[in-house]
């Protein structure tokens, strides 16, 4: 499902309940999951079973993913990417570096956020929107899908900047697309200075969105200026 978020040079492999659930690990990444408990060691390895597929897929030989600052995955030379995991579902994106600058990517239940969530991660114009997104009548859970857009936004920034991006320094804007009521594309305005990619100070990103099989998904591909 996620591929049809992404444009095509993409190559995006999924998967489904214990699917994967007990794939192996490298010694550098069993080492990184040595203390964590078992739901959390089952994640790691499904996830990093499908990125070695997307590796396949892209002509590179299959390898560690390692995890870099603020956990953020470390892929092979010449490959970005993105990776994400919820309850029954596991997602990897890989690119070529040299056919998009950044990726990113959500996975979500589709379901309301707990209590006390939105108000922590949207900005008053963002609540605004939501109430007359609300009001339209949809089915949509729409504090969940920005809370996913937010993170598949910040997947994509941390690779071009190297730093923490805040639920309150991006300002997102959801839409639907002409006669769906269950995908559609969002905006996000950075209300911070954003990455320079090919000289270009970015001042946003573009994004798309779904709703299947009771999963909310989101993805961020960032061109070369």
């Amino acid at each position: 499902m996620i591929e049809e978020l992404l444009p095509e040079s993409v190559v995006a492999v999924e998967a489904y309940g214990d699917e994967d659930a007990e794939a192996r690990l490298y010694p550098e990444e069993e080492r990184l999951v040595a203390r964590a408990v078992a739901k959390r060691r089952r994640e790691f390895a499904a996830v990093r079973a499908c990125a070695r597929r997307a590796m396949e897929k892209l002509g590179v030989p299959p390898q560690p993913v390692l995890t870099g600052e603020r956990g953020a995955p470390v892929w092979p030379q010449g490959l970005t990417g993105s990776m994400t995991h919820c309850d029954g579902y596991r997602a990897a994106a890989l690119v070529r570096d040299g056919d998009l600058a950044a990726v990113g990517i959500d996975a979500e239940p589709h379901g309301p956020l707990p209590e006390g969530v939105f108000d922590t991660i949207a900005l008053p114009a963002e609540r605004d929107r939501d109430r007359a997104l609300h009001a339209g009548g949809s089915a949509v859970h729409w504090d969940r899908l920005l809370f996913s857009a937010k993170e598949s936004v910040y997947k994509a920034w941390f690779p071009l900047t190297r730093a923490w991006l805040d639920f309150s320094e991006a300002d997102i804007e959801l839409a639907c697309d002409p006669g769906s009521g269950t995908r559609g594309r969002f905006t996000a305005r950075l209300l911070v200075p954003g990455p320079v990619v090919g000289g270009t100070r970015l001042g946003g990103f573009d994004g798309r969105w779904l709703i299947e099989d009771g999963l909310v998904l989101t993805a961020v591909a960032v061109p070369h200026a």
